[in-house]
């Protein structure tokens, strides 16, 4: 626990179990010494995802460890570990295993923790029972915790610490945490250093050039955009999704005359959304523009520029963003995309919740229907591998480290993964989560893919998979607050919809909405 604290660590999940015993009774000493907050789960995959949530929510500077017990224990975190390394959030995983003499013997709970997660680990740390608690343990955490952050690689993710325990698992006494000093590398991620600052990259575009904001590209995508006069394709957990030159519904003018036209693409973050934009970026003429050591580059042709960037030899030409917005016109929303956009209006209100966006077809709704407004929604996603599982647990993750109410927008299959995360223990605090159910009965995202031809019983046994969830029971029965928001005049659904938004959300609370069926 020291070695964890001086490196800079602030907040562990913690998930109960014998063999990390003493790591829980050190964690429940330095929590009383005011060193760090402990979270306690009683599942290690929704534990692991609340432990990314954190590591959003804080940022670089302080990554957030997740602790288990040996045997499937640590298996169970894989999902969120190929999460966290696709998307390059810091995740300081913490497994406890028997004494190495017990490998290779069969006996209980011991499997080969070593290297678990393969490629998905950043650094692989393996401390044997017995490893004397000194500098040498402080030096090799500290080397877990900057692999994590990227602070020497610019390519955070995920780092596995396995350490064994022999018997006796309980300490004599207690430990005394004493004061706490830092021992940790500077990040360089929570801001960049002056130096980046002060010497941004030139960048020259052509000026029929269009903008791909993907997750995590952040403001400078809407700066760009309308410093060279560009259109703006801004994905919902851009950050960039805003201002008046960000398009709604840009996947459908992708697909009109105007895009023929395009002679240079601008992308910034991770664009995952749509096939039309996948096709984009598959073109020549795609210049990344990237702070980390991964990128998104389709064709394998792009141009890599890293940022800041300032763009230099601009010629705007007047009549292209206008040929992009008069092809962005409105069009027929579905009853989703409605919903969607009447949340994401709401995102955007001054002190709105952080929203949180499951996977699937939802993300898609709010891509086509969230119309962009002055300023951006706060809004979050699981985008590394844009898996629907975890999605709840995230977002508890973002409301503790975040210390702010949390919105999170499911389907009801992503719900039916992960709904156990609103479990509560006697002796935890509440998280101010709200989650709100898209309910379509099934996986509507199946139903816009070329799966849509399939003869309906297969359709509907092998994608849709409509199922019989009682939402409400299962809220109740977590000891959520639920509430139903039903199907009738759509103007009277939606603005039953907006005064719900407008309360503020206390405590953890499930809002089922119910949609037509695909």
């Amino acid at each position: 626990m020291s070695a964890l604290g001086r490196s800079g660590v602030e907040h562990v999940v913690y998930c109960s179990g014998s063999r990390d015993a003493p790591i829980g009774y050190a964690l429940a000493d330095a929590e009383a010494a005011g060193w760090l907050r402990v979270q306690v789960r009683l599942d290690e995959r929704s534990a692991a995802f609340v432990a990314l949530g954190l590591s959003k929510a804080l940022g670089l500077s302080h990554p957030a460890a997740v602790v288990t017990t040996s045997g499937t224990a640590v298996a169970n975190l894989h999902p969120a570990v190929l999460e966290a390394d696709a998307a390059g959030v810091p995740l300081i995983v913490v497994s406890a295993d028997r004494p190495h003499e017990m490998w290779h013997t069969g006996a209980n709970q011991t499997t080969l923790q070593a290297g678990i997660f393969g490629s998905a680990s950043r650094f692989d740390a393996q401390i044997p029972a017995g490893f004397p608690p000194d500098t040498r343990l402080d030096s090799l955490v500290l080397r877990a915790v900057s692999a994590a952050t990227g602070v020497l690689t610019r390519d955070p993710g995920p780092v596995h610490v396995n350490v064994g325990f022999r018997d006796p698992l309980v300490p004599d006494d207690s430990w005394q945490p004493t004061r706490l000093s830092h021992h940790r590398i500077e990040l360089y991620g929570a801001d960049r250093s002056r130096d980046e600052a002060e010497h941004a990259t030139p960048l020259s575009m052509p000026s029929h050039t269009v903008v791909v904001a993907g997750d995590g590209a952040g403001p400078d995508a809407r700066e760009l955009a309308e410093q060279g006069g560009w259109p703006l394709l801004a994905e919902p957990t851009s950050g960039a999704r805003a201002g008046s030159h960000a398009l709604t519904n840009y996947q459908a003018v992708l697909g009109s005359a105007v895009a023929d036209r395009i002679d240079g693409i601008l992308v910034l973050g991770h664009p995952t959304l749509s096939r039309p934009v996948s096709r984009l970026l598959a073109r020549p003429g795609v210049t990344v523009v990237t702070h980390r050591a991964r990128w998104t580059d389709v064709a394998g042709d792009a141009r890599v520029v890293v940022g800041p960037v300032s763009l230099t030899d601009v010629t705007i030409d007047e009549s292209w963003l206008p040929c992009w917005l008069d092809a962005d016109q409105p069009t027929d929303r579905t009853y989703k995309q409605e919903m969607c956009d009447v949340i994401w209006q709401a995102s955007v209100c001054a002190n709105a919740p952080q929203l949180v966006i499951g996977a699937s077809d939802v993300i898609r709704a709010f891509d086509i229907g969230a119309v962009p407004g002055p300023e951006p929604a706060c809004a979050v996603a699981n985008r590394g591998l844009a898996g629907i599982d975890g999605t709840v647990s995230t977002g508890i993750g973002l409301a503790i480290g975040g210390r702010r109410p949390v919105r999170v927008v499911v389907g009801d299959l992503t719900f039916a993964h992960d709904a156990m995360a609103l479990l509560r223990g006697d002796n935890d605090d509440d998280v101010d989560v709200q989650v709100i159910v898209l309910d379509d009965h099934g996986g509507a995202i199946f139903g816009g893919l070329e799966h849509s031809a399939a003869p309906r019983p297969v359709l509907e046994r092998m994608f849709l998979t409509p199922q019989r969830l009682d939402i409400s029971a299962l809220a109740v029965g977590l000891g959520a607050r639920h509430c139903t928001v039903t199907m009738r005049d759509r103007n009277d659904t939606v603005n039953e919809m907006r005064r719900l938004l407008a309360e503020p959300i206390r405590g953890r609370s499930v809002v089922e909405v119910s949609l037509p069926a695909v």
